[in-house]
């Protein structure tokens, strides 16, 4: 159910350069219409939360998966670009349905020492919907996005009948929402919120920067669309290694190692002068979040643990971090870029970084970590 929300949300990617020159769209519009998925993720990741610990994580992914496959339609058929940012922000608040339902379910029935390697095979098999989805969308700007879209409706109804036939899972579990607020609000959450919103940021600034830049220099919808399924695929199979690595050493080691390389994915992106050089770029951003996103989303999980806040509420916080990241990213991506140009958006993203991967040697423990009740405002540790 990841895999499917990931292909749709990573389709974007080819198609931008049509939209651009469609409708005349600039770079910040570019920018706006690529964030938009992820603000509406972000909008719904608190609520999204709170449904799959009010009424279990079955029934919110049921809803997550009906939603996209509606808002999908009218994106296919949508050429005004107010109706397509719509569309795209309904398709995010589906995949903020879709992710809080299935983290919750998939953490609830793994155990605590092999979390690490449960959450990087979940988001290695999410990534892998991004080697299909830059594919989508070069054919959608083949054949026209209203078939490939409309396509879309039947599979996830389809996946919501499966969905109906699974075992419940974890049982819904309301929590007081004054406990909830202060516990969020905690500072091992928002350190752990940060930890997963940070590299997001990189990220939402590639996946504008890098299609227009690979336009500029004379590349197409193919190119730009092998470079994302290339990266995606090293993405996916680096996921899962990271997580039982993690599981091994603690989170420290190989998030600091994945944001470091991190910091020269966007520089390279956004300076370098040749095809290739922006393609290396491309692929150093998926090597480093490969490497630093498992950790980061594990450590959520586990702080969220440690306070007794329900793994609903985590996977939302993950939903939240990841968008708010994506949407930011996105926007100074192709903001500053039309402003200041390319440089501008790396050099500041670059710096953001090196600030994280320093606080983090100095604020993570290298050992490898066992949740454990922590005090919080309000909390019952």
């Amino acid at each position: 159910m990841v895999f499917f929300d990931v292909v749709f949300f990573s389709a974007i990617a080819p198609l931008l350069p049509t939209y651009v020159s469609e409708l005349g769209l600039s770079k910040a519009e570019a920018g706006v219409l690529s964030a938009s998925y992820a603000a509406g993720t972000l909008a719904f990741s608190l609520p999204a939360g709170l449904l799959a610990a009010r009424i279990g994580p079955r029934l919110t992914v049921i809803g997550g998966l009906l939603v996209l496959g509606c808002a999908s339609v009218v994106f296919g058929f949508a050429h005004q670009f107010l109706l397509l940012d719509g569309a795209r922000f309904a398709q995010g608040a589906a995949g903020a349905l879709i992710w809080s339902g299935t983290l919750t379910w998939l953490i609830a029935v793994s155990p605590p020492d092999r979390r690490g390697s449960v959450i990087g095979t979940t988001l290695g098999t999410a990534i892998a919907g991004a080697l299909l989805g830059p594919a989508l969308g070069a054919l959608a700007a083949e054949v026209g996005t209203e078939p490939v879209f409309s396509g879309v409706l039947v599979v996830a109804v389809a996946l919501a009948v499966f969905a109906a036939r699974q075992p419940k899972g974890e049982s819904p579990e309301p929590q007081d929402m004054h406990v909830v607020v202060d516990t969020i609000l905690s500072r091992p959450i928002l350190m752990g919120t940060a930890f997963v919103a940070i590299p997001s940021v990189m990220f939402g600034a590639v996946e504008v920067l890098a299609p227009l830049r690979i336009s500029d220099l004379g590349g197409g919808h193919a190119l730009i669309a092998g470079g994302f399924i290339a990266g995606a695929a090293l993405e996916g199979i680096l996921a899962p290694i990271a997580g039982r690595y993690s599981d091994r050493v603690g989170r420290r080691t190989p998030f600091v190692v994945g944001l470091t390389i991190c910091v020269f994915a966007i520089l390279t992106v956004a300076v370098g002068a040749t095809m290739g050089a922006v393609m290396a770029g491309v692929m150093l951003a998926s090597l480093g979040g490969g490497i630093c996103f498992t950790p980061a989303l594990t450590m959520l999980s586990e702080l969220a643990e440690s306070s007794r806040l329900h793994q609903g509420f985590a996977a939302g916080l993950s939903n939240m971090a990841w968008a708010s990241g994506q949407v930011a990213g996105g926007l100074i991506g192709g903001g500053v870029a039309s402003v200041a140009g390319n440089a501008a958006p790396g050099i500041a993203i670059g710096a953001l970084l090196m600030v994280t991967v320093a606080y983090s040697l100095h604020a993570l423990s290298p050992a490898p970590s066992v949740p454990s009740p922590v005090a919080v405002p309000g909390g019952r540790g």
